[in-house]
Parts: C-alpha cells; structure tokens; sequence
C-alpha cells in the first residue's frame, strides 16, 4: 500500500517561538494538517511523521492518528527519513512519497498525478517540481534525456543554470525498497555535515536506476516558510486563492477586507460575504445568503437566503430565511429554524429556536426547546443553572414571553401562553394562560429626599 512520510522536525527558530515550525497555523490549522489533509485526499492514509523539536507538542496534537519516529538530532533531511526505516520496511514493495511539514500547499492532484508519472516511467525517484517565473532561492532540477540527472542548489548552479525555472519542491515519490537501499549509501561528505535526501538521487543513478520530475501545475506546492514574513505571506497566499475559488464558484465580495475562509468552508452560489467576516472549519452557508460584515462562523451550517449582521456563531445550525443581528452570539449545540428573527444583543446557547419565532433584543436564551412563532420580549433570561446543574426551559408554539421575565429552568410555557412582564416564573404556565409572578410593591416614603439630603452633605 502506498504511504508517505512527513518531515515535521523542525524548529524554525527565525519563527521566534518555541514549538515546532510545521504546527505554525495557516488560516487557522497548523501547516502539518494541510501536507496530512492532502496526503488524506489522496487516498494516503498509511502515513509516518517525523517529530524532532518539541516532539511532545507533535504528539500531542496527532492525538494517535498516526505513526511517528523520533529524530534526536537534527542531521539533515536524509537523517530524518532513516529515522523512519522500520516503516519504510513495513511497506517494502510500495511507493513512499516524502514531504515536507512545512510546505503546506502541496495538493492530491499533484500527489496522485506524480505517482502516475512516477509509475508509468518505471522511476526509482521521481521529483516533483514547478516551474516559477523568478526560481531564485531554490534549487534548479538538471534534467537529462531519460529523466533527471541532479538537483543543482542555487549556490552551486552556473549562470546558465540559475536560468532554469524548474524548480525542486522537497517533495518526492520513491520505490520504498529504492529509497531504504539509497538510505543505507548516505553520507555527510558535504559542508553542513549532514544527510540530505536529494543525494539519493546521485546513489540511485549510480545504481543504474531511473530518476525523473513532475511538473505540478500548482506553482504553490513550492512554497515554504521561515520566519514570521513568510507565514504572513503564506497566509495571504492561501487566503486569496480560497477566495478567487469561491468568486468562481458564485459568491460575492465586495470587498475582501478582513476576511477569512477556511479550506473546507462550503458557500452556496449568490452568497455575499461582507468585510470582516471569518468562515472556518466544516461551515457550510447556503445560496443566497447576506454574511456580514464582521461575523464569525465556526464549524456551523447556515441555509439558503438568511442573513447575519456582526453575528458569532459555533457548532450549531441556522436554517433558511433567518435574520439574525448585529451583536449575537450563538453557542454551540444551538440551532434556529426557518424564518426565526433574533435582534441585538441576544445570546443563544444549546438551544432550538422554533420557525419564525422572535428574540428581539438583550435577551439570553439558554439550555431550552423554543417551539414557532414564539414572542420574546426585551431583557428576558432563561434562568439555566442553579450552581450546581444545568436544566432546560420549554417554550411551547405561540407563547408570549413578557419584558423582563426570569424563566427559571425546569419550567414549561405552554402553548399559547403569556408571561406578565417583570415576572419571575418558578411555575409551569398552562396553555392560553397568564402568569404574573411578582413581588408585592413596598413604597418607602421620603426615603429619596433624605438620601439626596446626605448626599448634598457629604
């Protein structure tokens, strides 16, 4: 079976923070997770990551998912891969692509064609490579006429050799059994003292075998990072292709200021996302959709034609022709259905909120089953915790609640029933009934006029 080793030993001490350089977050997942979610798509599930630098926080974030080795030292990026030959041995009479921790553009496409090529050629090693307008910086692929004949480092080339815009990406698929004898030939005979992986190629020639390039037609799958500039602008790289691609698919931007979409955010043609607006994880918004501006929405899905003004929302689910805005937060576990409005200041959290039902403003609706066209009035609280558990309220169809209510959960509203404003409801409410639950009204004569007295005095 096809499998892939990941480079992820780095430390990146230009980054200027002590953990490992591939778990550095492009628009909000580490760099790892893209190079893994590409191998994933791929059809590459049997992979080994190489941890180096703060190997715990690499484990820590895997939580299992994956094998990984240990490179104590870092001694280049052939030491690295050897780390990894008892996997490689496991995997004997397979391909192993190698890649890069830190180079999170890298994409199934490109993987999946590059084996073919890898294949079809009968390779040993087949490079993958792109082809950049200005290759300064990087290494220069020398290609012969059965395939490739070395990787030249910018350093090293001749001035016709810096001419060459076919560049190496540091990625590469091998005939694993290739790749463990060529391992085995490594040496430090360079000025850095260590092993790199691009000297297999050399050994593998030697040994009379094939080593050929891909071209990927991603010119991105190149890009890497080492300090704080770079992953800014690979941010920016990744955050103006995830929107070109949704321009193509349909949505519409009037502005791109502030915003951010995540590689998995699905959006529904005829949608605007406004400035400022944040869609991450496994969102999905409907067509036809006002987003913004300066929303958040994590992980939720969001149906077709509902708008949402300065609104965060968490794992939750919003259906059609909701209008819900500005200032709302609506917190995981929650889900609106069709024609519900909530207004300003409202706070909604584990809660169903039935269609066309209204949460006008300044309203926190917790823990509770709120069934349609229920009336919410200003200031009510659904009074959830009592210190030491949490318990629901039900609203059913057609309530009204009142101003200020306190529903103090468990409690059930029925249908078609009212709550006086200023109540405090400790009671179920019968259906079509009014309750009025409030405290006797004690009047203190003069009180205000000697407290304004001493106030003068002091």
């Amino acid at each position: 079976m096809d499998n892939a080793i990941i480079l992820a030993g780095g430390q990146g001490k230009r980054m200027k923070a002590d953990m490992p350089k591939p778990l550095f977050r492009i628009l909000g997942e580490p760099m790892l997770e893209w190079v893994i979610g590409a191998c994933e798509k791929a059809g590459i599930s049997d992979i080994c990551v190489v941890k180096g630098y703060k190997a715990e926080m690499i484990d820590e974030y895997l939580d299992g998912r994956y094998e990984t080795v240990l490179q104590a030292e870092r001694l280049g990026t052939g030491h690295a891969v050897m780390q990894a030959v008892s996997f490689l041995k496991k995997n004997s009479g397979s391909d192993t692509l190698v890649l890069c921790g830190d180079a999170p553009f890298i994409d199934s496409q490109t993987i999946n064609d590059a084996l073919a090529r890898h294949r079809a050629d009968g390779n040993s090693v087949t490079v993958i490579t792109a082809e950049l307008e200005e290759p300064a910086g990087y290494g220069r692929i020398i290609r012969s006429a059965n395939g490739i004949s070395s990787i030249v480092e910018e350093k090293d080339a001749t001035a016709e050799q810096k001419k060459i815009k076919e560049i190496n990406s540091g990625a590469y698929w091998f005939r694993t059994d290739d790749l463990i004898d060529s391992l085995n030939s490594l040496t430090t005979d360079n000025a850095q003292g260590e092993y790199y992986l691009t000297d297999t190629i050399y050994i593998l020639l030697g040994k009379g075998k094939k080593a050929g390039a891909f071209i990927s037609q991603n010119p991105d799958v190149v890009l890497g990072v080492n300090d704080r500039k770079g992953l800014l602008r690979l941010n920016k790289t990744a955050r103006e292709n995830i929107i070109e691609k949704h321009l193509e698919n349909g949505v519409e931007f009037t502005c791109t200021d502030g915003i951010t979409i995540g590689r998995d955010v699905i959006i529904g043609e005829g949608t605007q996302i406004l400035s400022g607006t944040v869609l991450s994880g496994k969102t999905v918004i409907g067509e036809g959709c006002v987003i913004g501006p300066d929303c958040i929405i994590e992980n939720s899905t969001v149906g077709n034609d509902t708008k949402l003004n300065y609104v965060q929302c968490y794992d939750s689910k919003i259906e059609n022709n909701v209008k819900i805005g500005p200032f709302v937060q609506i917190r995981p576990g929650s889900h609106i259905k069709s024609g519900a409005k909530i207004g300003d200041f409202v706070e909604i959290k584990n809660s169903v909120i039935g269609e066309e039902t209204a949460v006008a403003h300044l309203t926190y609706v917790g823990d509770s089953d709120v069934g349609g066209c229920v009336n919410f009035g200003c200031g009510v609280v659904t009074v959830n915790y009592d210190g030491e558990k949490k318990s629901r309220c039900t609203i059913e169809d057609n309530a009204f609640i009142g101003c200020n209510t306190n529903l103090i959960a468990p409690v059930t509203v029925g249908k078609g029933a009212y709550t006086a404003a200023g109540s405090t409801i400790t009671k179920d409410v019968p259906a079509d009934a009014l309750a009025i639950e409030r405290g006797d009204t004690r009047t203190v004569e003069g009180y205000a006029a000697r407290k304004l007295r001493n106030r003068k005095k002091k």
